[in-house]
């Protein structure tokens, strides 16, 4: 099956074409017909499946199909929850537009750059508007945007933006659009928070589940290596010389140890960065982009780079530390074997999180053989839940006995 099946402008066609894009994914498949029936929908589709080309290429097919006004008036606003997934968004519409005779203007609205560079490019007129929550409410309080003309809102990730605390600048965001749009939702997964801000959003919207968010992806072959906290390091090193690793993202719990560890490996001579929260913008940028580019070969991260970025050829992807919810198991994992490629997982078991690793087991229906390596001892212990000694009848100290002994404390000295 080719792309073909849309029956998709010649324009649209030479971009696919000129991005590799060959076959349609599953939700491709079923989203894109859906878009063009001006349907509200609500997608599941686990990581990595092309759920922003599902919604990117049907909507330039309607804004190329309408007259062009003289200044553009935003139609399209898509919400994210990390900046660097809204300017890969925002580069995906520019790509699929390239060789339009007239260009959609594309305004990426986020933090951590300068507000009024990007309060000018609205005022001058723009078609598709990408944004983070966060740096859009505020310029909706400055009334320095106008939204009554739109007629495409999409939410991506959904999931993502509930823990940002979505939920409550949501309205806000309802109150500034017209209720008259077309709606589409995105997210690997949908809890019932998830299903209580679609329900704001849209009363009937189309479900579209390709499938649910399972670890269960042949492509990728999941790993669990049992080692001590202070063995880590060199054992990273010996799996990506072993292995002949040229690309690795390895996942650890805080942004001090990101900055640490990354400059450990530099020492070494290995192209190694940290990316995490308290970089610039222009710091993330060009360290993605170098890493896309192979420049960097190990990027150590916070969960920051999780969900939605689309890197091709990662290798291996490494839980350093676990992550603290099993949710975002699957979304790391899912930076490797992206586009029917093969890659790795690989997971560093101790004593202190063996028990967290059995939850993402449990929750995903694995069974992963827990490695030992050669050259790294591990004396596994056993979990026995120590039940507390009975009490002794008559010895514990009644409601009474306390207060008159906390009275007794209580008095003054004479």
């Amino acid at each position: 099956m080719t792309f073909d099946i849309f029956d998709l402008s010649l324009e649209i066609r030479k971009s696919l074409e000129k991005n590799n894009y060959k076959t349609p994914t599953k939700i491709q498949e079923e989203v894109i017909p859906l878009v063009k029936t001006k349907k509200d929908i609500i997608a599941q589709a686990k990581t990595g499946s092309g759920k922003t080309a599902s919604f990117v290429i049907p909507i330039l097919e309607s804004l190329k199909a309408k007259k062009v006004s003289k200044k553009a008036k935003i139609k399209v606003l898509v919400l994210a929850p990390t900046r660097e997934l809204t300017l890969q968004i925002a580069d995906t519409f520019s790509n699929f537009s390239e060789f339009f005779s007239q260009k959609p203007s594309i305004v990426s609205i986020i933090g951590g750059e300068k507000i009024g560079e990007q309060l000018l490019k609205i005022q001058k007129g723009c078609d598709i508007v990408v944004a983070t929550s966060g740096r859009l409410l505020d310029i909706i309080g400055r009334n320095q945007i106008d939204l009554s003309n739109l007629e495409f809102f999409v939410l991506d990730e959904a999931d993502k933006m509930l823990d940002l605390g979505f939920v409550k600048e949501l309205d806000e965001v309802l109150n500034s659009i017209p209720e008259k749009r077309q709606n589409l939702m995105f997210s690997a997964t949908y809890p019932q928070k998830v299903l209580d801000i679609v329900s704001k959003i849209s009363q009937n919207p189309i479900e579209v589940k390709i499938e649910t968010a399972s670890t269960k992806v042949d492509e990728i072959t999941q790993r669990a290596i049992l080692v001590k906290k202070e063995d880590r390091n060199p054992l990273l090193l010996q799996l990506i010389k072993k292995n002949k690793f040229k690309s690795v993202l390895v996942f650890v719990s805080t942004k001090r140890a990101a900055e640490n560890i990354s400059n450990k490996f530099r020492k070494k001579g290995y192209n190694a960065e940290s990316f995490h929260g308290d970089l610039s913008q222009e710091e993330r940028v060009f360290t993605l982009e170098d890493f896309k580019n192979k420049d960097i070969q190990i990027l150590f991260s916070t969960d920051i780079a999780s969900r939605g970025l689309h890197i091709d050829d990662i290798d291996c992807v490494i839980n350093f530390d676990l992550p603290r919810s099993t949710e975002d198991y699957i979304h790391r994992i899912g930076r490797t074997a992206r586009a029917g490629k093969k890659g790795v997982a690989i997971s560093f078991l101790d004593n202190e999180n063996i028990e967290h690793f059995k939850l993402i087991e449990k929750r995903y229906k694995l069974n992963i053989e827990k490695e030992r390596i050669e050259g790294f001892d591990f004396t596994l212990l056993e979990n026995i839940k120590q039940k507390g000694k009975a009490p002794i009848k008559g010895k514990r100290k009644s409601k009474k006995d306390k207060l008159r002994e906390q009275n007794l404390n209580n008095k003054p000295n004479e």
